[in-house]
């Protein structure tokens, strides 16, 4: 790899400690490529957040890295799914994550399954104890599953990277940064990629086409070295 590309952290427009810039930053000194800003959103934020996040993500150009302003989509009721979603393109987010089913916490039952059945969904992030029907239909619909690198979200890797195995979806390794010591090195992802038993052929595929797709959706063509 020549470089990170993480697609799911947080500002301090959600839970996180900094401004979009200063992430932005920090990660570049760090030596990636490319990150998505993904602050957790409902019908109530939406579109506050957004905007505020292109307006950094635009500066970024002068550090010479990619960051792209998007959502994650955060215990909003499955059935208010596509409603926030679509809110969230509006408002011009480029990335939009569902917060899945995790272990760690109480997310309604039916999360899953609406993001990946929602037009517009890139990632859903953590789902726990993802099932095989998820699974085929976030392959069918472009859907990438997060390999989680944040502490108890990851719990449920080694499951979920078995169904995906399983079912042939495709996987994304992101770290679930709050703070910058929360984002993973290159040695970093390849090591909880590894962990959750994901087999070398699809370690790769997490860690550098399947970002790769996910920007390209997302109308980045060129991605510098």
């Amino acid at each position: 790899m020549a470089g990170r590309i993480d697609l799911h952290c947080h500002t301090l427009f959600s839970d996180g400690d900094l401004l979009p810039i200063e992430l932005i930053r920090r990660v570049k000194v760090m030596g990636f490529r490319a990150i998505a800003l993904t602050d957790h959103v409902s019908r109530s934020n939406v579109a506050d957040v957004v905007p505020k996040l292109i307006h950094d993500c635009e500066l970024a150009k002068d550090y010479g890295i990619v960051a792209l302003p998007g959502v994650e989509v955060t215990h909003v009721p499955p059935n208010a799914i596509p409603e926030v979603v679509r809110s969230a393109r509006k408002a011009g987010a480029k990335i939009v994550v569902i917060h899945g089913e995790t272990v760690t916490e109480p997310v309604a039952k039916g999360t899953n399954l609406a993001a990946v059945s929602t037009k517009g969904v890139d990632i859903l992030a953590h789902p726990g104890f993802l099932t095989d029907e998820e699974a085929e239909i976030a392959k069918k619909n472009g859907v990438f599953i997060e390999i989680s690198g944040r502490p108890g979200h990851a719990y449920a890797n080694g499951f979920v990277a078995r169904v995906c195995e399983r079912i042939g979806a495709r996987c994304i390794v992101n770290s679930d940064a709050h703070s910058p010591h929360d984002f993973l090195s290159e040695e970093g992802a390849l090591m909880i990629a590894r962990a959750s038993g994901l087999p070398e052929r699809l370690i790769t595929e997490a860690l550098e086409a399947n970002p790769l797709a996910v920007l390209e959706r997302a109308g980045v063509k060129h991605l510098g070295k």
